[in-house]
């Protein structure tokens, strides 16, 4: 909360300054909690493209209506994670939510201005775009070709995931997640 208004002002407080910071660090640390969860032995069929859905869900919502709380190095930091947890061959993950992040942030100018539905199909081209990228790396890592159903289920899986996602997430940046309530 920058006020440029002349005159004397307090220094905020040390729990000021935390409750700033956590909230600025929120959208990072509930999109690697949210991997944690995804990553936990439920057992579930495709629960590794759950992950990655997940993962790409959240990256792209933030980095369109708060990129300055999903930066560069968070992503990575989120990618990598996303790697460790996935057993997928490194780098892949960080690549694609890398590739994720630049594609929402180039866009989010025309995007923050369009309402829901223009958003979700751009996330769905995005989502589209690196399911194919990720097998492509994939299959090229691993020497072998790999079956692309996996990749086009976990395109319509992030395609489905999405609207859900986007609902809490939303909700969490107006109230939870906004620096300026700190």
């Amino acid at each position: 909360m920058d006020d440029r208004r002349p005159g004397i002002r307090p220094r905020p407080s040390i729990w000021r300054r935390l409750d700033s910071t956590a909230r600025r660090s929120f959208p990072t640390a509930m999109t690697m909690l949210l991997l944690l969860v995804t990553a936990a032995p439920f057992r579930l069929p495709g629960q590794a493209e759950l992950q990655n859905a997940a993962a790409l869900s959240c990256v792209f919502f933030w980095s369109v209506y708060r990129p300055g709380s999903m930066p560069p190095p968070a992503v990575f930091l989120v990618g990598l994670l996303a790697d460790l947890l996935d057993f997928a061959p490194p780098g892949v993950g960080v690549i694609s939510l890398l590739v994720a992040h630049g594609v929402a942030v180039r866009w989010r100018r025309d995007l923050i201005r369009l309402g829901f539905l223009p958003v979700w199909l751009a996330f769905v081209v995005v989502a589209t775009g690196l399911a194919g990228l990720q097998w492509l790396l994939t299959s090229a890592l691993t020497l072998r070709l790999l079956p692309a159903g996996s990749a086009l289920f976990q395109a319509a899986l992030a395609a489905g995931l999405y609207p859900m996602l986007a609902v809490l997430l939303a909700r969490a940046h107006r109230t939870v997640a906004e620096p300026a309530n700190a």
